[in-house]
């Protein structure tokens, strides 16, 4: 059984158990339980159901697990001028989950 849920404008397929990363959920600390009612399709004992545009009484229930910073990204902006360079480093915050239960 697996879903795919949308949640801060990206769309995840989650299972159940399993630990998914996605954007970072403010107002979430982990131990906390956090529900994803966005649900786009379901699919469960061969059956599947698809959403228009969510899937009506589907839900995804999990619990947050942390909340940790991604790899580091360098952005380097290079234009062929006399001391023209810049070098940018970025670190993205995302919350992991652990998916409990998905209802269909």
């Amino acid at each position: 059984m697996y879903a795919v849920v949308e949640t801060s404008g990206r769309q995840y397929r989650v299972v159940e158990g399993e630990v998914v990363y996605t954007e970072l959920q403010r107002g979430y600390n982990p131990g906390d339980e956090i529900v994803f009612d966005k649900v786009l399709l379901v699919r469960k004992d061969g059956e599947v159901l698809v959403g228009k545009p969510y899937v009506e009484g589907a839900k995804v229930s999990g619990v947050v697990v942390e909340h940790v910073r991604g790899p580091k990204l360098i952005t380097i902006k290079f234009r062929p001028r006399k001391n023209s360079r810049k070098k940018i480093g970025h670190r993205q915050w995302y919350t992991a989950v652990k998916i409990e239960k998905i209802e269909a």
